[in-house]
């Protein structure tokens, strides 16, 4: 984005995408190992019952996977627990599991997720951090406010 202010919203779409590409991208297979048995083209009785195979979602355009690792580049800028606060809330999992994960309170996990996003979205827009936790949460009541 060029002369965009960026705010905690748009930081929290980026992630989301991010996650979202991530679990389009195809898995990893090992090397070397394949398959000599034939392909087995099933009959129609072998399908009656079953259901129809799920479709893969689409393979992620070549920006969208850009941006990924833009969006991804950002996580060194916090602490490792906020980073995986962030990224698993980017992932949409809930927030039980996140704090199961992290050992937090469901309120401060909230927390450090706000101030996470707050703390990206200075970074990008050149701004200073301010150093004291309290002002840090003002922060970001007035960014979330955005």
């Amino acid at each position: 984005m060029t002369d965009e202010r960026w705010t905690p919203r748009k930081v929290e779409e980026r992630m989301a995408e991010a996650a979202s590409v991530m679990r389009r991208l195809p898995e990893v297979r090992v090397r070397g190992y394949f398959n000599t048995w034939p392909t087995i083209i099933p009959e129609f009785s072998d399908l009656v019952g079953r259901e129809p195979p799920r479709m893969k979602p689409p393979s992620p355009s070549p920006a969208a996977i850009t941006r990924t690792d833009e969006a991804m580049e950002w996580l060194k800028w916090l602490e490792p627990d906020d980073a995986r606060i962030v990224w698993m809330r980017a992932e949409n999992r809930r927030w039980k599991t996140i704090c199961w994960k992290v050992g937090l309170a469901r309120s401060a996990a909230w927390e450090r997720w706000v101030i996470g996003l707050c703390i990206i979205t200075c970074k990008l827009n050149r701004e200073r951090i301010p150093s004291h936790p309290a002002r840090l949460r003002a922060l970001a009541k007035e960014l979330r406010r955005l």
